[in-house]
Order: structure tokens, then sequence, then C-alpha cells
């Protein structure tokens, strides 16, 4: 998630700055198209609808969760024994995105009292919305933990992509180059989010095709992010309220429903040490998308 913190446009030189020596590609990415289509193109596309745009952008960003399906298709024969290898990735991508993105940016809007309440209030949030999922399908069928873990993952991923849609259409509410940088910073966050996501509703027991039509319809939930921000002006700050939140649901998810579903698939040493590396891949990713 890119750090535009309640559309303040100066923030993405501010994170630039603060962080560029360590390399950060993605806010290197943001700033650099923000310089340069302001630089070439500012007066011709600040006379476009920067709600169409935005709009626009959120369906781009609504299909890439689509990317996971060549995934699998790519390495259909390889698909049961890889997708264990894809919750690794998705534990860690979860893990990675509350730790390195989404906790430092709320303790940056919201200081350390208010993050950790949020973060609080994400795990209990989460940990209700599980109980009742189990509940209702444990009293219409027998139970399956798959169920409940593809309704979490729905659910975060649900909000993680609301809050995006609230990001990309404030940056275009106050400018074109900065909602198009924005958007390509935001891209590249998802695609590996959303082959981990796809991975969790296929070792739920969904079929391919029915995890990509799920996966598609959370990922529309950006654009009622900027429908929102449309309704109610570009002064719209609802994403800082629930960045802390979704944290805490992707710490839960990852805590309570991943970490243990490759604690029950592993029978030896090797499948342990590949289940780590994996983890910490995941990780990674989500390091150098800081």
């Amino acid at each position: 998630m890119v750090s535009v913190g309640g559309v303040r446009g100066a923030s993405l030189s501010r994170t630039s700055t603060r962080r560029g020596g360590r390399g950060d590609l993605k806010s290197f990415i943001s700033t650099y198209y923000y310089n340069q289509l302001g630089e070439k193109n500012g007066s011709k596309m600040e006379s476009m609808n920067p709600i169409l745009m935005a709009i626009g952008a959120s369906l781009l960003m609504s299909l890439v969760s689509l990317v996971g399906i060549f995934f699998f298709k790519a390495r259909k024969k390889l698909l049961k024994e890889e997708v264990l290898t894809l919750v690794g990735l998705a534990t860690g991508a979860l893990l990675g995105d509350a730790f390195l993105h989404l906790i430092p940016e709320a303790l940056e809007i919201r200081g350390a009292k208010e993050t950790g309440l949020g973060i609080i209030w994400g795990i209990m949030i989460f940990f209700v919305l599980e109980k009742f999922l189990k509940w209702r399908h444990c009293h219409e069928t027998d139970c399956h933990q798959g169920h409940s873990l593809a309704g979490m993952s729905l659910a975060a991923d649900s909000i993680h992509n609301l809050i995006d849609g609230l990001i990309i259409g404030s940056s275009f509410m106050i400018s074109t180059p900065l909602g198009i940088s924005t958007s390509l910073a935001v891209l590249l966050h998802e695609i590996p989010q959303e082959i981990g996501d796809l991975a969790i509703l296929v070792h739920s027991g969904y079929t391919l095709k029915k995890a990509a039509l799920v996966n598609l319809s959370s990922a529309f939930f950006s654009l009622i992010g900027v429908l929102i921000v449309w309704l109610m002006g570009k002064g719209i700050n609802l994403h800082q309220e629930l960045i802390a939140i979704t944290a805490g649901g992707f710490i839960y998810l990852a805590a309570s429903d991943l970490i243990p579903e490759l604690h029950r698939h592993q029978s030896k040493i090797k499948e342990s040490l590949w289940q780590l590396i994996t983890v910490s891949f995941g990780i990674g990713i989500m390091y150098f998308l800081v």
C-alpha cells in the first residue's frame, strides 16, 4: 500500500527520501512517474475527469485479481503439490504487509496508542467473524476448516481492497499524475498478494474457476472505495481508520488459520524447512515493496 497518508500529496517524496537508502522500489516508481507525468502532461491530464480516471484505475486493479489464474493454469499438473507452498507465501505476504506496510503507515498517521487499539479491534473483529462462519457452517453441514478460512481471507482482502480504492480515489482527486503514480504503486503490491489469496481459496476446497470469480468479486471493493471518495469528497480519511484494523485482521488470519494449516500438513524436517523458506520469501517480497 502506498503511503498517501490521508491524501497528502507530498508524502510520496518524503517517503522516498526517508527510505531511499534502502532502495525502495515501489516508492521510487511512484515518485518517478508522479514527477514525469506532472512535468510532461500535467496540464492536459488535469483537464480529465479525476473520478472517471480513478474508476478506470480501480477496474484495472480488480482485473489484477485474475493474474493467479494464469499462474495456476501454467502449472496445472503441479497444482495440488504447490498449493501449500503458495499458502506459505500467502502467510509471509500477510505478515509482511501488516508489519512492514500497514502498521508503520498507521503509526505515522494515528500514533502508537490508536494504532495498537485498531490492531486489537481488527483481531477481535476477525475472531468474531470466524466464530460466526464456523457456527453457521457447522449448523448447515459437517464442520470443515476450509470454509471459515476462505471466508476470513475474503473478508480481509475485501477490506484491504476498499482501502486501496479510497487511496486511489483520494489521489486522483488531488491530481491526475499523483493518482496514476499511486495506482502503479498499488499494482506492484497487489500481484503477489492476489496469487496468495487464490491459493488460500483453492486450498480451502474451491475449484480454480470458483476461486477466481470469488476473488474477483472481493477485488471490486476497490471500486466501492473510489465511489465513497466521490460521494464524500477528496478530504475523505476513512482509509486512515481502516489501516490498523486491516493489519490486525491480516495478523489474525496468518497466525490463527494459515500457520496452523502449515503445521497440519508437515511430516518431515525437509517439509518444515521448505515451509519456513516460503514464509520468509513472502515476507521478503513485501519488504522490497515497502
